[in-house]
């Protein structure tokens, strides 16, 4: 492999592993999103919107687990997540 595979591998090896947090930051700074998400969690349960949320990221990206899970997100809306 060439440098610049090897770099760009460990960028989105980076990005893989904090990218539930980033989507979840993503509605937490984005005030229509973050209403939506409000909503859903008084509709339904905490933990079923964000799991639904994590589990969707996983399926969209084709991701798969790490043996860890990041539990000092920068996310407020989340205590803990898969690394992926």
């Amino acid at each position: 492999m060439s440098a610049i595979t090897d770099f760009t591998n460990e960028v989105l090896d980076r990005f893989s592993e904090e990218i539930t947090d980033q989507v979840f930051l993503l509605i937490e700074n984005d005030r229509d999103l973050f209403q939506r998400y409000l909503r859903l969690v008084s509709d339904t349960k905490l933990d079923t919107v964000n799991q639904t949320i994590g589990k969707l990221v996983k399926d969209r990206y084709n991701l798969h687990n790490l043996n860890t899970r990041e539990n000092e997100p920068k996310s407020k809306l989340i205590k803990s997540h898969q690394e992926f």
